[in-house]
């Protein structure tokens, strides 16, 4: 694959990528052709690893127990333990995934890793970890459209848009769903509509199911028998457990929070701690093997089943318990299928329920459908994607409008009182500032270091006031940076504020003290436009020094409030012109 990067650096070549949007579109089929095949052979290899070591294909609808289903979590935690500890060793920098990059690196994400986060992904499903293969499909996807984006040198609008398509294409092909891998894209990588972004999404997402179809029958679909005439008293029940789903779903974020906290303060190396986590994982499949893999093939046995209360809300909890401690050890992989199948199960608890407070007419699978949505919505985010999902696993445009305002509510109830989906919660416990994939990484490469002038004039403060007066006389500059004798920041003389002082004062015995200003105001070369400029409104200042560090505390330059708001603003317009196609 590398070679293929190679052929396509010569300038011509870019230059025809960077012409505009067509160019984007005819990018996005290579795009799509590449997620289709990657989320084809995932999906086949971790197939035969299930076939290879438990001797089924799909885990989570088979009849497994033993020692083999104990046996299987604990070998993919050894395994990803030693994986672990290998990369432990050889590479120090944190692995970033598609909305990390788009949100903070311009679509930047190295293809190496994300085909390493691929293979634990791998790992960890093909030995039985309550994870999904969705997280290892986005990553490589995204990664070759980065990888691909990079070496054609895009511009950072479209470098992100580039990796919305892998992301768009590598869930289209695992639902055979390619508006929800479209929507998927624009809600949760790239963070935004816009009608630039709209076709090569599209395209790329066709493309997609395409060739994952001719490659492989992957995707999931759901009938449902008879039509459904949705009545406005239909919505009351849908929205309720919109909000049940909701709250549900913010425990269990927290309860995997909780879990990788716990895991973190304990002294278990971080290599250990998959094989402690598969051997919980197993003793959990013990009960029921339904909890390993994703749960794709316990989805199609359970939404169409007879079960009782207990039967569901029980394996509701072990599968809960599964996929928590599963990312929580340190097995990589995502919540996505695993949260569409503990929706239903929700979903399928309030059918049982639902007769016993006015609303037994809708048929079970219909909040089944219902209740997955709007769990899914909670925890992965995105609410039209979670709509679409339903539309294109049911064809039902009836109960599409149920879940749409379940979803909906999920979303409002989850943003007002929790504020973050599964992802950028996680984001936030590493101290990121990241609620969507919306880009903000632009505004943290325009750093106080890049627009502040180093050609500052700086003096002691002991020089005291008449020599002052004769280096600096009026009108020769505006401000003076003032340093104790070791070179440490003292404060900022005005200089006309020195000239304008009515007062008759001995020049030879006043201290330039009486003057500073600004004694503890000062900028980082670190800070973004963002920071500086709630800075300056802060102290009400035209102009701050700026000083290496708090230790050190020694002045390297000086910025304004003018000129930051003015770099501010046209970077704002630079982004704006992005996101309407102008540039």
């Amino acid at each position: 694959m590398s070679s293929f990067f190679d052929n396509i650096r010569s300038t011509r070549l870019r230059a025809i990528f960077r012409r505009g949007e067509l160019a984007l579109v005819v990018l996005a089929i290579f795009v799509g052709i590449a997620a289709g095949f990657f989320v084809a052979l995932i999906g086949a290899i971790t197939t035969k690893l299930h076939v290879m070591f438990f001797g089924v294909e799909r885990l989570s609808s088979s009849d497994l127990s033993g020692w083999i289903v104990l046996a299987g979590p604990l070998t993919g935690g050894v395994i990803l333990g030693i994986v672990i500890f290998v990369l432990s060793k050889t590479r120090k920098k944190p692995m970033i995934d598609p909305i990390e990059a788009n949100a903070l690196h311009g679509g930047r994400l190295s293809l190496t890793d994300s085909m390493i986060v691929c293979l634990q992904n791998i790992i960890s499903n093909g030995f039985g970890a309550s994870v999904g293969l969705e997280a290892g499909y986005t990553q490589v996807a995204s990664g070759v459209a980065s990888k691909l984006g990079v070496n054609l040198k895009l511009r950072r609008g479209d470098m992100r848009i580039l990796v919305g398509c892998g992301a768009a294409g590598a869930i289209a092909a695992a639902f055979n769903a390619p508006l929800t891998g479209a929507f998927y894209a624009i809600e949760l990588i790239i963070g935004t509509y816009t009608v630039v972004t709209l076709a090569p999404l599209i395209v790329s997402a066709l493309v997609a199911t395409i060739v994952a179809g001719l490659m492989s029958q992957h995707g999931l679909s759901i009938d449902i028998l008879g039509s459904s005439v949705v009545t406005p008293p239909d919505y009351v029940p849908a929205i309720f457990l919109g909000a049940v789903c909701a709250g549900i779903g913010i425990v269990l974020m927290q309860a995997v929070s909780f879990i990788e906290e716990t895991a973190r303060k304990s002294k278990i190396p971080i290599w250990l701690r998959p094989s402690i986590g598969g051997i919980v994982v197993g003793a959990l499949a013990l009960i029921s093997p339904q909890v390993l893999s994703s749960g794709h093939g316990a989805l199609h046995l359970n939404i169409d089943a007879d079960m009782t209360i207990a039967g569901l809300a029980g394996l509701f909890i072990l599968k809960a318990a599964a996929s928590a401690i599963s990312i929580g050890s340190s097995f990589r992989g995502g919540l996505f299928f695993a949260s569409l199948f503990m929706g239903s199960l929700l979903g399928k608890i309030f059918a049982v329920c639902a007769p016993y407070i006015g609303y037994g007419d809708t048929q079970p699978i219909v909040y089944a459908v219902i209740g997955m949505s709007a769990f899914a919505a909670a925890i992965i985010g995105g609410p039209l994607t979670m709509t679409f999902l339903a539309l294109e696993l049911t064809g039902d445009f009836q109960i599409t409008v149920l879940v749409l305002a379940a979803v909906m509510t999920t979303s409002l109830v989850v943003r007002t009182t929790f504020g973050y989906s599964f992802a950028t919660w996680r984001f936030h416990l590493r101290g990121e500032s990241i609620r969507s994939a919306h880009d903000i990484g632009w505004i943290r490469d325009l750093t106080v270091g890049k627009m502040m002038r180093a050609d500052i004039r700086k003096e002691p403060v002991s020089i005291g006031l008449a020599t002052f007066k004769e280096k600096f006389p009026l009108g020769s500059t505006q401000r003076v940076i003032m340093t104790h004798d070791d070179g440490r920041y003292a404060g900022m003389i005005i200089v006309a504020e020195i000239y304008a002082d009515p007062m008759e004062r001995d020049s030879t015995k006043i201290s330039l003290e009486t003057y500073l200003r600004f004694k503890t105001d000062v900028l980082l070369p670190t800070m973004n436009a963002r920071q500086a400029a709630a800075l300056f409104d802060a102290t009400e200042s035209e102009a701050l020094a700026v000083v290496n560090d708090k230790i050190e505390n020694r002045p390297i330059g000086q910025l304004t409030e003018s000129h930051t708001l003015r770099r501010y603003s046209e970077e704002l317009d630079i982004r704006r012109r992005e996101a309407s196609g102008e540039i």
